[in-house]
């Protein structure tokens, strides 16, 4: 996978379902296409990966050294509420109503694809997020990226 890209906007069915864009679902590998694990996000968002790219977190964060409190205690945060979910038959994914509560997931959502994860955002929320940052956006490029390509060992 080259990395996920895009927003959808989609909507959450009286179950909490959404269908899964078919526009993001091609950039998935095909072993990617069916299952997958949910997990909160930072902020206000969860975030759904591929379980290909989940299996690959999971490798790197087994090499924490857990005999550190921090390590065992992002450990635990990062997992906690961690949940496994499928495409059902219509293509459609359910959100566990403990997850939609947690970040106030309502009716209209955003699906927000970047690199290798999938944030699931309350379209209203995301939206302030994003706007709340944009004058921003200049000064945080440069602070990002801007001694990008300055560094002899690129």
């Amino acid at each position: 996978m080259a990395g996920l890209v895009g927003e959808f906007e989609v909507k959450l069915d009286g179950k909490g379902r959404f269908l899964f864009p078919s526009g993001l679902r091609k950039q998935l590998s095909p072993e990617a296409q069916e299952q997958f694990m949910l997990n909160k996000g930072f902020e206000e968002c969860l975030t759904l990966y591929p379980m290909n790219e989940w299996e690959k977190l999971s490798a790197k964060l087994s090499k924490l050294n857990l005999f550190k409190p921090q390590n065992r205690m992002f450990y635990r945060l990062f997992h906690q509420g961690a949940k496994q979910i499928a495409l059902d038959n219509a293509g459609r994914v359910l959100i566990p109503v403990m997850h939609m509560e947690r970040v106030g997931l309502d009716k209209d959502v955003m699906l927000i694809a970047y690199n290798d994860r999938i944030e699931i955002w309350d379209k209203s929320k995301y939206f302030e997020l994003i706007d709340g940052n944009m004058a921003d956006f200049a000064d945080l490029a440069d602070e990002v990226m801007g001694d990008l390509g300055n560094d002899d060992n690129e």
